[in-house]
């Protein structure tokens, strides 16, 4: 069983999901920050209230008042711990030169550079890199490391830039759109552990059941 037979097993029963959910790749970012510890349908409503609010730029989050934007993101939990990274973010980025200067800037240059914003870790900053400046970079989550502990594929407190490393180096031959396919592995991930995969699994109707030997406790 390899990491391509579980993709196409979750791909031939899914099919394609067009991630990530953002109009821009600002709010790509955005979302990337205020999703760190809650469920993304929290972060929907914490965006909408930024957009009710004319408040989806860099510039209109750093001129907003710390107090004001808490207010805003209360959906996402947190908020006024986010509240602070996402300020420190957009101020980061607009001192950058925006996504323009800093997609001329190698995948490794740009993702340490994302990795010394206060607030954006591993996850968070491969987030970034693979939705909103489109690099083959594979993101780690909780929901990775749960269906591939599950699968026996790897154990759940190896280390994040070890597995990612993994991930990337094993798919990579597969393929030349490298990008495509990390942007589709990981959004299958999200939606097979979110509808199967769960906390207590549905492990009845699991279309990688024939892979897997976990059984639910």
């Amino acid at each position: 069983m390899s990491l391509k037979d579980i993709y196409d097993a979750l791909y031939a029963n899914y099919g394609p999901q067009h991630w990530w959910p953002a109009d821009t790749t600002f709010e790509v970012m955005v979302g990337a920050i205020l999703t760190q510890n809650t469920a993304w349908s929290n972060v929907e409503k914490a965006i909408a209230n930024l957009r009710k609010n004319n408040c989806l730029t860099a510039r209109r989050l750093v001129d907003t008042p710390p107090e004001q934007l808490a207010q805003w993101l209360k959906p996402s939990g947190y908020f006024n711990i986010k509240a602070r990274r996402l300020q420190n973010y957009c101020r980061w980025y607009l001192a950058q030169g925006e996504w323009e200067q800093l997609n001329t800037r190698t995948t490794p240059e740009l993702r340490q550079a994302l990795l010394s914003v206060n607030g954006v870790g591993p996850e968070t900053a491969d987030d970034i890199l693979l939705y909103a400046f489109e690099r083959p970079v594979f993101v780690i989550d909780a929901y990775t490391r749960r269906l591939f502990s599950r699968l026996e594929i790897i154990q759940k407190n190896e280390d994040y830039e070890s597995l990612r490393i993994r991930f990337e180096n094993a798919l990579k031959p597969v393929g030349k759109h490298h990008t495509r396919l990390f942007n589709e592995y990981h959004a299958l991930i999200v939606h097979h552990t979110k509808q199967y995969c769960r906390k207590r699994p549905r492990c009845h109707t699991c279309c990688l059941r024939h892979f897997c030997r976990y059984t639910t406790p």
